[in-house]
């Protein structure tokens, strides 16, 4: 510490882009945010083996900007690859470091990288290091995760960090209490995941980076299985497992991930283009729609973030749909840097301890996983 003043530094690793960016306490000082091309990330076989190519990506934005790497006090990396947590800030420890590096949560998504990039750059600069609401946190209810097949239980993949960000964000703004509040929040980005949040807690939610709920710019989405089953047989397990989470969405269309290009097809007038646009924001609306059930309807807003939000059509299309469940609130800046922020400046301060890290047993497990 430095006269009370902390600085932080937060990798973001997503699927079609790394963020990153320095605070001094709360004060943003430097951000950006890289977009990579599709091809690119497909031509690695696992995220992991995007690490130096992503390092690569952060150590030339520190570089340009000159950063001073020796006094930041603590690093903070996007989570995910290690076994459900519940949410909050977690130190890295040695278990958890080794079980992102491992997978053990099957997790096929840039953010497992997120924790190993910011170790790296942790044990050459110093300082501490953290995990801030990965994509694994797990809050949902034993019924939420059964589905038709025993062997089969429904995983929590999202985008925990924007999602309960914004709903806090959201809620001080409005002079809510969040652990009071009944919330839908939609984060519409290169990856789709839509939530409910009860009282403070994310209760259920599409599996995003599992190839659950709306296409994305690379993923399939939600499938009907026979046809998959049909149109597995000319193709491989890889092939398949690929097309789920780097060739599908709008990659199996158009042969890109850029929305803006396709966006322009559209106001161009492209049919192709205006169908498949539109059934984004159809399969949108429906997972809305879905997880207002799940709040009985009682809902005091629908929140939607993410960069998709500069899409005032897609906007448009949302609220035609679901304007009449509850009021629609647009944020259109991701607050993922700023949650890592938090997090770890909570910890600093010493206004809440850090949450240990211990494994599977983090999330009790009965069939599916109970409450966290």
């Amino acid at each position: 510490m430095k006269n009370n003043r902390y600085r932080i530094f937060v990798i973001n690793p997503g699927s079609t882009s790394t963020k990153m960016a320095l605070f001094e306490n709360n004060l943003k000082i430097l951000e950006t945010s890289v977009t990579h091309d599709a091809d690119v990330l497909n031509s690695f076989a696992t995220p992991n083996d995007q690490f130096g190519y992503r390092m690569g990506v952060i150590r030339e934005f520190i570089e340009k900007n000159d950063i001073e790497m020796d006094n930041i006090d603590a690093f903070v990396g996007r989570g995910g690859g290690c076994y459900p947590v519940p949410s909050g800030t977690f130190e890295v420890n040695d278990l958890l470091l080794n079980d992102i590096r491992n997978n053990v949560g099957r997790t096929i998504h840039p953010s497992i990288l997120g924790v190993q990039l910011a170790y790296e750059l942790q044990q050459e600069y110093g300082g501490r290091l953290f995990m801030v609401d990965p994509i694994c946190v797990d809050e949902y209810t034993d019924v939420a995760r059964v589905t038709g097949v025993k062997e089969i239980h429904r995983r929590t993949e999202s985008h925990a960090l924007n999602l309960r960000g914004t709903a806090m964000k959201h809620c001080k703004i409005h002079g809510m209490d969040y652990k009071k509040a009944k919330l839908v929040i939609a984060h519409i980005d290169g990856g789709i995941t839509i939530a409910a949040h009860d009282c403070g807690r994310q209760v259920d939610c599409n599996q995003g980076a599992g190839g659950e709920g709306p296409f994305t710019a690379t993923r399939t989405g939600s499938l009907p299985l026979m046809e998959v089953l049909d149109y597995l047989q000319d193709h491989t397990y890889e092939e398949m497992r690929h097309l789920c989470t780097g060739t599908g969405g709008f990659v199996s269309h158009f042969g890109t991930s850029d929305a803006d290009e396709v966006y322009a097809r559209v106001i161009e007038g492209d049919e192709e283009a205006k169908l498949v646009w539109e059934a984004l924001g159809y399969n949108i609306v429906k997972y809305i729609g879905s997880m207002a059930t799940v709040l009985k309807g009682d809902l005091d807003g629908i929140l939607i973030t993410g960069r998709y939000t500069r899409f005032r059509r897609l906007l448009d299309y949302i609220r035609q749909y679901t304007e009449w469940i509850a009021p629609i609130f647009i944020y259109e800046n991701e607050v993922e840097q700023e949650a890592m922020c938090a997090g770890a400046l909570r910890v600093l301060r010493g206004e809440e301890e850090p949450k240990v890290y211990t494994g599977k047993d983090m999330v009790k497990r009965k069939g599916g996983t109970e409450n966290a």
